[in-house]
């Protein structure tokens, strides 16, 4: 196909070190009375502690590898059948399906990925293919994979075994990275889930870093991704995605039949961005808790969501959303709550309606908070109880609450008891490519914004075709039913009433 290209540099140019660690080791590799390096130490290793079908396969020699231009890594059934093969020679071995994507022609779409990832002494190769349970394999590389080191070519050397895993149906699973849950990645546990799931699961990631794509298709409503931490900094998800690697700039020459996104919303904006956020989910009645979701792309390496959620009645509670630009994307009825989000351009966008409540919203750069995209009369995005805050480099009056283009003139962004630093511009809002008098439909709304202190913001600068509610108003958005059409997600006391946490 000719979409499988060569990208090795593109991929190592985004490829940061978040990694899992892996298991301890001796402080250094033996090396051999000839001088040579000595043959590394490989994990997972023998068939007496069984590991996860989703394991990576980790080699540490005596110091840091370097990899070869060609050579093949190769994964076999005890019986000598072949599994999965990892060669640096063919572009095509940095593609791989997640999660069961399916493109909106019905067609697998497979992303471009790194398959092996080099941190201080320890390689960590990530195979194409979950394994299968309750069965043992070994594993052969070819002499040059790794510069200087010798093949190991033979069944005895590197074998394990897969754990017989959980039991199906299992509505609570465990992730841990280091091998002691019931898979050691998060697309692992999502991945077990049944096609067209109707009754919830848990999916509980011990604290870890876990170097992923995650992604979690229409066809798998009803889940929970829990972080198991004391805290939502605890446990990290994260990948170097964006949109040179896998979005609109890596899409442009591929057919559509394997490219296009399924479940667009804005059927031609959407063509391809789908594929580029570290953790996406096209399915409903998705929650994610106590965790954080870092897309580890550098600063100006295109758009690079951390977390895209595309579906009905998707909450996020008291998570940590990690990027620059368009850092959270949500389509689709959300609610997010006790959260952090920080980023620099769009770092909240997509189409609404989205609820977000009692959160810090972190603007790294020169920028927008906000850009969001809905149709007439649609709801957009309410932001209550938030706070502003900025990184020590960020400017005074540098950064926009919200912008849009003239495409979108019914767009509606709504501030509502919202502390905000002076990072924030006095316009406060922006139209990209017109004015007050192409977008007659905007709803740029506004009320009660303070300082940091307490201390009233001076809204009489503000873009003119913005609006301050009356506190009328401002008490009918509050609730998040008025945006959601009647869906309020927040727990009740046993009275009945609402909680809020703040």
């Amino acid at each position: 196909m000719r979409w499988l290209r060569p990208i090795t540099a593109l991929v190592a140019a985004v490829a940061l070190p978040l990694a899992v660690p892996p298991p301890a080791q001796a402080d250094r590799t033996p090396v051999t009375a000839a001088g040579r390096p000595a043959a590394p130490v490989l994990a997972p290793q023998g068939p007496d502690r069984p590991v996860c079908t989703d394991t990576p396969l980790r080699l540490t020699f005596d110091k840091p590898p370097r990899l070869g231009s060609s050579g093949q890594l190769q994964v076999h059934h005890a019986d000598g059948t072949l599994v999965d093969v990892v060669d640096l020679a063919d572009p095509g071995t940095r593609q791989r399906g997640i999660g069961g994507a399916l493109t909106d022609y019905g067609e697998v779409h497979r992303w471009t990925y790194e398959p092996v990832v080099v941190d201080g002494r320890t390689a960590s190769v990530y195979l194409h293919y979950v394994l299968d349970p309750g069965q043992e394999y070994y594993v052969t590389v070819d002499e040059g994979f790794f510069r200087g080191q010798a093949a190991i070519d033979d069944r005895e050397t590197w074998r394990f075994r897969t754990q017989d895993g959980p039991r199906p149906g299992a509505s609570r699973l465990a992730v841990d990275g280091a091998g002691g849950g019931d898979f050691c990645t998060v697309q692992g546990a999502v991945d077990f889930v049944p096609e067209n799931n109707t009754a919830p699961v848990r999916i509980d990631v011990v604290p870890g870093t876990y170097r992923e794509i995650v992604y979690v298709a229409q066809t798998k409503p009803h889940i929970t991704v829990s972080g198991a931490g004391p805290g939502p900094a605890g446990t990290v998800i994260g990948y170097p995605n964006n949109s040179v690697l896998n979005g609109d700039a890596a899409m442009s020459d591929v057919p559509a039949r394997q490219s296009y996104c399924p479940r667009r919303v804005l059927p031609q904006p959407d063509r391809f961005n789908c594929w580029r956020a570290a953790f996406g989910v096209d399915a409903d009645d998705f929650r994610l808790e106590n965790a954080t979701v870092h897309n580890t792309t550098p600063d100006g390496g295109s758009q690079a969501e951390a977390f895209r959620g595309n579906g009905d009645r998707i909450v996020l509670d008291r998570v940590r959303i990690l990027s620059h630009q368009d850092s959270l994307r949500l389509q689709g009825r959300a609610f997010v709550t006790d959260s952090y989000i920080e980023g620099d351009v769009d770092f909240v966008w997509g189409t609404g309606g989205v609820f977000v409540q009692d959160s810090e919203l972190k603007s790294l750069d020169i920028g927008y908070v906000s850009q969001i995209r809905n149709g007439e009369g649609g709801p957009g995005n309410v932001f209550v109880r938030t706070r502003l805050t900025r990184a020590d480099t960020v400017p005074d009056g540098s950064v926009l609450l919200g912008r849009i283009d003239k495409r979108f003139p019914a767009s509606q962004v709504v501030f509502l008891d919202s502390a905000m630093d002076a990072h924030i511009a006095p316009v406060g809002w922006g139209i990209s490519d017109g004015d007050c008098t192409t977008v007659t439909q905007l709803r740029f709304w506004e009320y009660g914004s303070t300082s940091p202190a307490g201390a009233p913001v001076d809204t009489s600068g503000r873009l003119a075709c913005s609006r301050q509610l009356i506190a009328e108003e401002a008490e009918l958005w509050r609730d998040p039913a008025t945006l959601l059409g009647g869906w309020d997600p927040r727990p009740t006391h046993d009275d009945g009433r609402k909680v809020n946490r703040r």
